[in-house]
């Protein structure tokens, strides 16, 4: 929904808080899963508190598993309208500012479900985890602006071809772009390492990386609607692509399928 408000862009990372008991199937289903329904339920118990906006709030999450130097690095990427729904008394309550929530509180709450879904699902917490994480807050703009940055992060690979620089003795090297610093950084590693960054960020057949929750939730048009008409959204229809076609390779023209069979006849 390409609204009229504010978009506060939220990434919520884990911070060296992989288990050391864990399999990588552990880390899809116990590890991976959580960390978008404990960033949905933190997010939206803020937006319930009546301190912060005192409504229901909507959202989209999309997971990222990787660094730039295709570390392993589970965070959430979550786009969070700037206002909510008060059901009680059936109105749209809008954030009068750009801030949302303050990121050291959500950053605690979220360190503490987190961890406490961990310790229930019997696996070891790394000594190395800091008391502290962070939780990186800020305002995105609004409506297609916002939506456009976080499909980048939904529908660009781990690494693109371009990026991998040479393939010499066994060795892959790769270039990335340093997020503090903006400078073009170099990383040599094995053939087999290598591999390794890369097949480490396959997730599950059927895993979902992006979810909506809230009044963006697929159970939720009707109130989706309902949001639309208060905020004076008009949706636009999307430009239909035309169907592919086979051309008969003697007259050029379009030919009319029939039936798909995978049968193969052996010949004569």
């Amino acid at each position: 929904m390409a609204a009229p408000t504010p978009l506060p862009l939220i990434d919520i990372p884990l911070q060296n808080a992989r288990p050391r008991s864990a399999t990588q199937e552990q880390m899809a289903t116990v590890v991976i899963v959580p960390i978008s329904s404990c960033a949905s339920s933190t997010l939206k118990d803020f937006g319930l508190n009546p301190k912060n906006l005192g409504a229901d709030i909507g959202m989209t999450a999309v997971l990222h598993t990787h660094s730039r130097r295709l570390d392993y690095h589970p965070h959430v990427h979550v786009v969070v309208p700037g206002g909510g729904v008060d059901k009680a008394k059936k109105q749209w309550k809008k954030k009068k500012s750009k801030y949302l929530f303050n990121e050291f509180a959500l950053a605690r709450v979220f360190r503490a479900r987190f961890l406490d879904t961990l310790n229930k699902a019997g696996l070891a917490v790394p000594v190395s985890v800091p008391r502290k994480w962070v939780v990186d807050c800020r305002h995105a703009g609004k409506g297609l602006p916002a939506l456009k940055y976080l499909s980048r992060y939904l529908y660009r690979g781990v690494i693109s071809e371009s990026n991998i620089l040479s393939n010499q003795n066994g060795y892959i090297t790769f270039k990335y772009t340093e997020s503090r610093t903006g400078k073009t950084r170099y990383r040599n590693a094995k053939g087999e390492d290598f591999l390794w960054l890369v097949l480490q960020h396959v997730l599950p057949k059927r895993f979902r990386r992006i979810r909506d929750y809230g009044f963006l939730h697929g159970n939720a048009k009707r109130l989706l609607k309902l949001v639309q008409m208060v905020l004076h959204v008009i949706m636009q229809a999307g430009n239909t692509r035309p169907r592919p076609f086979f051309k008969c390779p003697a007259c050029q023209a379009p030919m009319r399928i029939l039936g798909v069979s995978s049968k193969i006849r052996s010949p004569g």
